[in-house]
């Protein structure tokens, strides 16, 4: 288990991602609407954090900032010691290409692609060269056990194995952060609980940082830390682990 200080403040490690005071409001005026109010949070190296909470509660929106897919409307983002938040677009883009993952919950494959070239894109977007990419996307495959569904597209895979590739996909540029929003939100229970080895095998075996919105109270309890959002804020109520 990774040392830690209390859910709120976040692990004494230093942190490969961390928010500080972010609030996001949708709108303006009498109809503005708040997603985040004053969000702090970390998470070291290797650690698992999962982030509850009721739909509506702000956890797809907290995911999308901390992963520079959406700016907040105050606060900072940092990935490591760069700040997101103070970044210009190609420059969060570039950052994000290299260092961090996502993983959505409805897969986000391309449907005409096959699984390689699905899990390539990201290595394309860097303009890496073509033999470095086949290297690296064999191995995210593999890392996955996908290795020979490698030309099959994404109607000829079952969820669970898109899910999969989802997350070969954000593996495969060898990020220090992965993001997975409701990873196992679309799976039935076995194959959710794979899905949930896989990612609890990736933040120790590689020491990636990983941050995952779930209502799974399995995937809580396997965490290393378990974070609450209501209303935006993190809650000071203890979490349930299942």
């Amino acid at each position: 288990m990774t040392p830690t200080m209390d859910a709120a403040a976040g692990p004494a490690a230093t942190p490969a991602l961390s928010a500080h005071a972010l609030h996001r409001t949708f709108g303006s005026g009498p109809t503005a609407v708040p997603a985040l109010r004053g969000v702090d949070l970390s998470v070291a190296p290797g650690e698992l954090l999962v982030v509850g909470g009721a739909s509506g509660s702000g956890k797809t929106t907290l995911l999308t900032i901390l992963g520079g897919l959406d700016r907040p409307t105050s606060g900072t983002v940092l990935l490591g010691d760069r700040d997101l938040t103070a970044l210009g677009e190609e420059e969060v883009v570039a950052l994000r290409g290299e260092r961090i993952g996502y993983v959505f919950q409805s897969f986000g494959l391309i449907p005409m692609l096959s699984a390689a070239e699905n899990v390539e894109i990201p290595l394309r977007l860097r303009r890496l060269p073509g033999e470095e990419r086949d290297r690296r996307v064999a191995a995210a495959l593999d890392a996955v056990g996908l290795g020979e569904h490698a030309r099959q597209r994404p109607d000829e895979l079952s969820g669970g194995q898109q899910q999969r590739v989802g997350i070969a996909r954000a593996l495969v540029a060898e990020p220090s952060v992965l993001l997975a929003d409701e990873p196992t939100g679309q799976l039935d229970s076995a194959t959710g609980s794979r899905i949930m080895d896989l990612l609890v095998a990736l933040a120790r075996d590689r020491g990636v940082a990983t941050v995952i919105t779930t209502h799974d109270p399995e995937l809580m309890r396997r965490a290393d830390r378990v974070v609450h959002l209501a209303d935006g804020a993190i809650s000071s109520e203890p979490v349930a682990r299942g």
